[in-house]
């Protein structure tokens, strides 16, 4: 397995994503290309002590930056760590990209680049929320605007990776909404509403309220990209607002402190249950080839499992099947037409 690993993007590039993808080389049993400025991967290395012996370096000199028009990464910068990634993933010199950089620029070359699966209308950012049971949301950024077919079939791909990824035979499929009724939210809500309660290859189990996200309401939020960005950027703050509520409370003087000792398993379980990296990062659902995006500030953990997250990505196939499932829905609509015409 070859896995590219853009080391240029992002807030931290590139010490913590070279440091991250040393630590997934020393644990995930793969092949590794860095693709980035030779000069400085080579500096870090040499600062950090790094091997860099068993990577596949590819030089660039130009980066994406974050306030980057997206279509870049396929017109001026098309020869970026980022568009360079990519489009070694288009040619079949790797299994999979990963990417800290420009999120809609990342999203663009993915698709015009590498292309989405046959079929497919819209590939959508699939972002796992941090509860103590996960969610994954989607769309959570890349499509601002989507129709009721679209979510359809982002419920579809949804479940397809968290049978994959997580083990779950049949994941229960929500659609966010402002109530739980049938009759709430506006035509986009009520238009998916009913084609997904007759959609008999997703498990769905209605509307989902903000307010029943963390409480196992359902395994897949579907929704369009506007909210699903908010949603998830509003889930990030307040976990680090709870997690940072909870250590000021324990260090506020010597008993509090003492309390810390005794409970410092369970705080550490609450700490990793809200923490985003370790997911590390989301994939685009629907494209042909595993993308995968990691956070714009990723430090070497929250990069190295994404890393870790590709390789599963791939290992599981989640991609063919996503192309097999869309295929047989083609295949039954089209028998379906036939049947009409010739009756």
């Amino acid at each position: 397995m070859r896995i590219i690993v853009d080391v240029m993007g992002g807030d931290n590039a590139p010490g913590e994503l070279v440091k991250g993808a040393v630590q997934a080389a020393e644990l995930y049993s793969a092949n590794y290309i860095l693709v980035g400025d030779r000069t400085a991967i080579e500096a870090v290395a040499a600062e950090q002590g790094y091997d860099l012996s068993r990577f596949e370096i590819v030089h660039t000199e130009s980066v994406i930056c974050m306030e980057d028009d997206p279509i870049s990464v396929v017109r001026a910068k098309r020869d970026s760590s980022m568009g360079v990634g990519l489009q070694m993933l288009a040619d079949d010199r790797g299994d999979a990209f990963v990417s800290t950089g420009n999120t809609g620029a990342l999203f663009t070359g993915a698709t015009l680049i590498v292309r989405k699966i046959k079929g497919i209308q819209r590939a959508a950012i699939a972002s796992v929320l941090p509860f103590s049971t996960p969610v994954l949301l989607l769309d959570s950024g890349a499509n601002l605007t989507v129709t009721p077919d679209q979510l359809v079939q982002f419920s579809m791909m949804g479940s397809i990776y968290m049978q994959n990824l997580f083990n779950l035979s049949s994941p229960r499929v929500g659609l966010l909404n402002n109530g739980i009724e049938a009759c709430k939210g506006t035509a986009l809500q009520l238009g998916a509403y009913e084609k997904l309660l007759a959609d008999e290859s997703v498990n769905f189990v209605g509307n989902i309220e903000a307010s029943r996200i963390p409480h196992n309401a359902c395994d897949v939020l579907v929704t369009d990209g506007f909210t699903g960005n908010i949603v998830l950027k509003y889930t990030e703050g307040m976990g680090k607002m709870m997690i940072g509520t909870l250590k000021g409370m324990f260090k506020a003087n010597t008993l509090t402190k003492m309390s810390a000792l005794l409970v410092k398993g369970q705080l550490g379980e609450i700490k990793h249950t809200f923490d985003a990296s370790e997911y590390g990062g989301a994939p685009f659902l629907g494209i042909s080839r595993p993308v995968i995006k990691a956070h714009g500030n990723s430090n070497a953990k929250a990069f190295r499992n994404a890393i870790r997250q590709a390789i599963d990505y791939v290992n599981t196939g989640v991609t063919y099947d996503i192309a097999r499932a869309i295929g047989e829905i083609k295949q039954a609509e089209n028998a379906e037409r036939e049947e009409k015409s010739n009756g």
